[in-house]
């Protein structure tokens, strides 16, 4: 029981750095796709570990 006390603030970490890059994601103008980025868009980084940051491409 005493370790639902750690891992608590460990998942609070983890949810807070996942929000810091998704801001950052959109900073560049981009979104965060949860599997390959589709056409017309193209990969320009990660979200996360799992989620890749992409922007459309027009012209």
């Amino acid at each position: 029981m005493k370790i639902l006390y750690l891992l608590f603030p460990f998942f609070l970490l983890l949810i807070q750095s996942a929000a810091g890059y998704s801001s950052q994601c959109r900073r560049r103008g981009g979104y965060c796709s949860f599997s390959v980025c589709r056409y017309p868009s193209r990969p320009i980084g990660r979200c996360s570990g799992y989620r890749q940051c992409c922007r459309r491409i027009w012209g």
